[in-house]
């Protein structure tokens, strides 16, 4: 794992709809700084076509951009692919069905990692089979750097450093950190966001039967837990509150067991604020439907043929989308409400978090917290990528703020 490095990033499945979309932000970013980097995939043709593409939105991708033949049912490809690279972002999902051999190839050959899944099952799985020999191999394997979980897992960070800063030691010992999470957004998903949903409510029964038979790896002494808290209409918000199952307070409880500043005892609620309470009812009954849609075969596969994988919202759709995520904090009598906030979150924003994980980890090496393993974002980036993101225009704000 000493050899030299011939690409500072890889992004492989480029030609994808997400693919493609960060693959255009990284050309555009060459702009502004200077790497070296390749788009692989298993079809030469479509990643020639691509490349074409990027030279017409910067000439300057011409001489530093290149092209590599990679697929993933041949692991010698995936493990060339990693030798050469920093890093390696990886946008071909299902994770569950696809992701693994690419982790495999970057744990083995170091390189560092990034992704963009929200599947439970799947990270649980890589940190179970792969966290203990990356730490050896000092690779950082960082998965959940789209909207799922990025806004979410900083926005935690940025808020319990907020909320903590010059808090004495024994005080942030002696008194819990709570912290709950409200979602708001507008914006249209793709086709390989519904399969990966599709497919992940397909396998909730076994996702939890595999959950329980893992060894549990324990990560710190720290007590990390929920907040209790059921539906309700919430006046800090002005909205209903109802709890979001998504991988997000998994992520932000990892950070917490890891990071001194989240406090000895840690509690964290995540929620999607909704205007109206027919909204609420009408998402979950969408919800409890597709679910039960998904498993059976004959009505799962009918569920996938709704929308293709590779299709995705106009530009025009994407255009039109945003997100909020407003966090509310108490620690030792202190209080703070702050929002993190953006474009649209299934594509516009989540190619920029993708790509600047992908930048952060292959161009910002030394800044970086010595943290290996499978990990996540906090735990890998923190303080750089959050700066990353900011100066690209998502915004970190305290709305409000008392002792």
């Amino acid at each position: 794992m000493a050899n030299k490095k011939i690409y500072d990033l890889v992004l492989f499945g480029a030609t994808g709809y997400t693919g493609e979309l960060t693959a255009e932000y990284l050309a555009r970013a060459m702009m502004r700084e200077d790497f070296v980097w390749a788009i692989a995939g298993r079809n030469p043709e479509k990643l020639e076509r691509l490349k074409k593409r990027l030279c017409s939105i910067n000439p300057d991708v011409r001489s530093r951009l290149h092209v590599i033949q990679a697929d993933i049912e041949d692991q010698a490809s995936l493990d060339t692919m990693a030798k050469d690279a920093k890093a390696v972002i990886n946008t071909v999902g299902p994770y569950i069905k696809f992701g693994e051999p690419v982790i495999k190839a970057c744990v083995t050959q170091g390189a560092d990692y990034a992704d963009l899944t929200g599947e439970p099952e799947f990270v649980d799985a890589m940190i179970s089979q792969y966290d203990e020999v990356a730490k050896r191999n000092k690779v950082r394997i960082v998965n959940c750097c789209g909207f799922d979980s990025i806004p979410h897992d900083l926005g935690a960070y940025y808020t319990v450093t907020e909320l903590t800063q010059g808090l004495p030691a024994d005080a942030l010992a002696a008194n819990p950190v709570k912290l709950e999470g409200f979602v708001r957004a507008g914006g249209a998903f793709s086709g390989g966001t519904w399969h990966s949903a599709v497919h992940a409510f397909s396998r909730a029964r076994q996702a939890q039967a595999n959950k329980r038979n893992r060894p549990r790896i324990p990560e710190s002494t720290r007590q990390v837990g929920s907040v209790d808290f059921n539906l309700r209409f919430r006046k800090e918000i002005n909205a209903w509150a109802c709890p979001f199952p998504t991988i997000d307070p998994q992520v932000v409880k990892r950070s917490a067991r890891a990071l001194e500043q989240y406090g000895q005892e840690f509690k964290y609620g995540h929620y999607v604020q909704v205007k109206k309470l027919p909204r609420v009812l009408a998402g979950a009954a969408f919800v409890g439907g597709v679910f039960a849609l998904a498993q059976l075969k004959p009505t799962r596969n009918w569920l996938l043929s709704l929308k293709p994988a590779g299709q995705g919202p106009t530009p025009e759709q994407r255009s039109r989308g945003w997100f909020k995520v407003v966090f509310i904090g108490s620690c030792n009598g202190r209080r703070i409400k702050t929002q993190v906030s953006g474009g649209d979150p299934g594509y516009g924003e989540t190619s920029k978090m993708l790509a600047e994980s992908g930048l952060c980890l292959a161009l910002d090496r030394r800044k970086l917290p010595k943290s290996y393993g499978v990990i996540t974002p906090v735990m890998a980036m923190g303080r750089s990528l959050m700066d990353r993101l900011q100066q690209r225009g998502v915004k970190f704000e305290v709305l409000e703020s008392a002792a």
